[in-house]
């Protein structure tokens, strides 16, 4: 069972442990030389440029690390369209979902009892570190949305809530686009396909099918029963602190925890949790928990638990600084850039008409 580190020379090892070609060859592996960056990456921790810079400094041929910074783009570009979208991201973007049976989850999803081996071992996994491979994901999502046709907002808040590399925009895109809300074909694995790639021998499931059976696939008993997604985010409770009102304040949240930002400089720095953004999003206590521990790196960091507004009473907002992020909009003060892959900005329909634009940038195999 892997856990995550929280301290900084494990995660720089992490970065230095990176091999792109293993990556390439495996990664839809259930053991597959996967990065684990993602919960860095999500949290601000680290940036996909960063990532970049390493790849690059192995002085690899181009085609061999393709794939792994072609990952990186797809981050990049869920958040570009995040940015474009806004909230409209929790509303089917492209076309409509169909059929939709339900706006709610599985509840053999939520208690890991599906009776598909690989999948319930991985949503237990998920409950005990906050982790689940990507492409175990798509299997469950399919399952949710395709099988048990049940609209893939609620099994989307479901999954964000207990992974520790939870991003809005990553997870809540790529929900829809397994379901056919944000691409053109819903996407199916059966049983054949899980075996092959997480190493099980599962037979007779309700997944043991060809896939030109998928389309008129009655729902399975098994995922009739379904449930609504509870989960309450309790945020820490603060001390009083120790805030100066006219000093350059920098603000991180759940999104931003660069624990390089301004270091060695005087200034103020303030994590802030606002129970509103949680309430709509919530987490559950081991992704909090693990963000508690991320912000430890960051030396002087104090914690404010409410609404911007109400730290604003009691700093200027022309002192305040922060990292454009969808989620804090409704900031004031001087917002910054976040560091990306490429130059490459705006909405795109498709991921790669942005990564054609964003490869032609990055593309070091001329150098």
């Amino acid at each position: 069972m892997y856990i995550f580190p929280t301290d900084l020379p494990s995660i720089e090892k992490q970065i230095q442990a990176i091999d792109p070609v293993k990556y390439a060859s495996s990664r839809n592996y259930k053991d597959g030389a996967v990065t684990r960056l993602s919960p860095y990456i999500s949290r601000g921790v680290i940036s996909t440029k960063q990532v970049f810079e390493h790849i690059k400094s192995l002085d690899l041929p181009w085609y061999t690390c393709e794939k792994l910074i072609q990952e990186l783009a797809w981050r990049d570009y869920w958040q570009q369209v995040w940015i474009a979208k806004g909230d409209g991201i929790k509303q089917d973007l492209k076309q409509e979902q169909s059929p939709i049976s339900n706006h709610q989850i599985p509840n053999v999803i939520v208690h890991a009892e599906t009776g598909i081996q690989e999948v319930d071992n991985a949503i237990k996994q998920l409950y005990e570190t906050g982790y689940m491979h990507n492409h175990m994901r798509m299997y469950v999502a399919s399952i949710c949305c395709n099988i048990a046709n049940c609209h893939w907002l609620q099994p989307a808040k479901w999954l964000y809530g207990h992974l520790l590399d939870g991003d809005l925009a990553s997870n809540h895109l790529s929900w829809q686009w397994v379901a056919g809300a944000f691409s053109s074909k819903k996407y199916y694995a059966n049983q054949w396909n899980i075996n092959r790639y997480f190493g099980g021998n599962q037979q007779n499931s309700f997944l043991d099918v060809e896939y030109e059976e998928f389309e008129q696939l009655e729902i399975p008993s098994v995922l009739l029963d379904t449930v609504s997604f509870k989960l309450e985010t309790v945020l820490p409770t603060t001390p009083n602190l120790k805030l100066q009102k006219n000093k350059p304040t920098l603000i991180y949240n759940y999104y931003n925890l660069d624990p390089y930002w301004y270091q060695g400089q005087d200034v103020q720095r303030i994590f802030l949790l606002e129970p509103s953004f949680f309430k709509e999003n919530p987490v559950s206590k081991k992704c909090l928990d693990f963000v508690l521990d991320l912000a430890k790196n960051i030396e002087g960091l104090q914690i404010f638990v409410g609404k911007f507004s109400d730290l604003a009473e009691h700093i200027n907002s022309e002192h305040f600084i922060y990292k454009e992020h969808p989620t804090n909009t409704h900031y004031k003060g001087k917002e910054e850039p976040r560091e990306w892959l490429s130059s490459v900005k705006g909405y795109y329909p498709s991921f790669f008409a942005f990564w054609r634009k964003c490869k032609k940038e990055i593309d070091f195999k001329s150098e």
